[in-house]
């Protein structure tokens, strides 16, 4: 059997970033320095085999096309979550998100990373 194991990105400022996931609830691992000079950090969400990698990459510049990849988290009450979230100083789009979940039964909303990954939040 083939795991999927984790997904690396590239970030422009690693304590920015950490702060940003661990308001998500990603708990932070293990810290290092890799052979080639980059700076890791592994977060994981408490339950989940996958993980996340960020890379800081001295001198890089961290830019990708809008809209080009992003993340999505299952939570049990969205409402509940993106509240706390708002509490954190976390943005929470679209705007009027709240209005949204009137109709239908998918409810989902987006937030930002400090470099510009979105990440989808799915009530599950």
């Amino acid at each position: 059997m083939i795991k999927f194991l984790h997904t690396r990105i590239r970030v422009s400022n690693p304590q920015a970033s950490i702060d940003f996931y661990q308001k998500l609830g990603f708990q932070l691992g293990e810290q290092k320095t890799s052979p080639q000079g980059n700076q890791l950090a592994f977060l994981h969400l408490p339950g989940n085999d996958h993980f996340l990698e960020l890379t800081y990459s001295p001198g890089f510049d961290v830019t990708f096309p809008e809209d080009l990849m992003h993340t999505a988290l299952g939570v049990a009450d969205i409402v509940e979550y993106c509240d706390q979230l708002e509490q954190d100083g976390i943005e929470i789009w679209p705007e009027q998100w709240r209005g949204k979940f009137t109709s239908g039964d998918r409810k989902m909303a987006f937030v930002t990373d400090p470099d510009g990954y979105e990440v989808e939040i799915l009530e599950r």
